[in-house]
């Protein structure tokens, strides 16, 4: 089992940033690649970051948050971010932090383990 907490939402106006984290407990952590998704009103959960286990030498991106998104780990604390810049109106939604057992993966079906997610608002 693999627990993890998402930390850092808030609400900031369009063109600020905003730092999410996701703290993980239990199994080894970098045996685990790492995604963030997120999910707005009405709309379907979508993927927006992953990095690979174990080190994140590789990263991958929605094209919607290519050049604003930087997802990281840090291995010696059990961490992952996403680092948030130059957020607009439409990056409004419920970030998930998510642990796959695979190298990296951009789907959501190969992810077993889930947070509870944290509200970002961004207003124009």
């Amino acid at each position: 089992q693999v627990q993890l907490v998402e930390s850092g939402g808030g609400s900031v106006q369009a063109g600020g940033s905003l730092r999410l984290s996701c703290a993980a407990s239990g199994r080894t952590f970098t045996s685990y690649g790492m995604g963030w998704f997120r999910q707005a009103p009405g709309k379907e959960r979508e993927f927006v970051a992953a990095i690979s286990r174990p080190t994140g030498s590789r990263t991958d991106y929605a094209d919607s948050v290519k050049g604003r998104f930087t997802i990281s780990r840090d291995n010696a604390k059990n961490m992952v971010y996403l680092q948030m810049s130059n957020l607009k109106p439409d990056d409004t939604a419920n970030y998930y932090c998510a642990a796959t057992p695979r190298m990296s993966s951009t789907t959501s079906t190969t992810y077993d383990y889930w947070g509870q997610g944290t509200q970002v608002t961004v207003s124009s």
